[in-house]
């Protein structure tokens, strides 16, 4: 029965922690086997597990504690989601107005249905956040989840739903900084080709511009993509700061 007991916080950890993993960049990535998941998820509660309390609880009230815990682990999952879909929101908007989206595809790989520049952004986020230790961020961020909302406690859910509302207007302002200078652009090189077609009629300047578009969209991609390092750490440290503001 004590064996039992001490048990039961370790399952309830490992639940938070594994549905936060299954859903949370960068772990969701189709590259991360769900086994692995499975296993970080389990060694991390180990870590969490000694300073929580054994609940006690019965066995309808044990069952009903894994699903709060379950929604625990994905809505803040789903908060840091969105925090960091920005970055592919980024390449969707260069794919729209480069004229990339002819060539959409869906990648196993991240779920993602996309074009070249949606993929490459999203693939170059996952990268930089291992690379760049972000990924040390989230997860302290849920290891003090546990302090805030401990076994047995639930999520507030109207500061979820407020937070969620913030983090997608965070998104979508991230993602025009990120692209905005290059569909500003590509803007302008459409007002040329309309200004063209207006001088000499006879050329088809519009015939042109998907070349000339693809060619300003390779070029100036690369100074966008340079400065997704600096994109996802800010990104990291406001999916932190969520976290923080869900759970206070």
């Amino acid at each position: 029965m004590d064996l039992v007991r001490e048990l039961e916080p370790l399952l309830l950890a490992a639940v938070r922690v594994t549905v936060f993993l299954v859903l949370a960049p960068p772990f969701n990535h189709g590259a991360v086997p769900g086994p692995v998941k499975a296993m970080l998820g389990v060694g991390l509660a180990f870590a969490l597990a000694p300073p929580l309390a054994a609940p006690n609880l019965s066995t309808a009230g044990f069952v009903g504690q894994l699903v709060s815990e379950a929604v625990v682990g994905g809505g803040l999952a789903v908060l840091v989601a969105t925090v960091f879909a920005a970055v592919q929101s980024a390449g969707r908007l260069i794919d729209m107005h480069g004229g990339f989206e002819m060539g959409m595809a869906f990648d196993p790989m991240t779920m993602v249905s996309g074009a070249p520049f949606t993929q490459l952004y999203a693939l170059t986020a996952t990268v930089l956040l291992f690379v760049s230790d972000g990924y040390q961020l989230v997860i302290g961020g849920l290891a003090r989840t546990f302090d805030a909302v401990p076994l047995g406690a639930t999520l507030d859910l109207p500061a979820l739903a407020e937070t969620l509302a913030g983090a997608v207007g965070q998104m979508m302002l991230a993602a025009l900084q990120v692209a905005g200078p290059l569909i500003a652009v590509l803007f302008l090189a459409d007002v040329g080709l309309g200004l063209l077609t207006r001088v000499a009629p006879a050329l088809n300047a519009f015939a042109l511009g998907f070349p000339l578009k693809i060619l300003i969209t390779l070029s100036l991609g690369v100074f966008a993509l340079i400065a997704l390092p600096r994109v996802v750490s800010g990104l990291a440290e406001d999916a932190l700061t969520g976290i923080g503001r869900v759970t206070g």
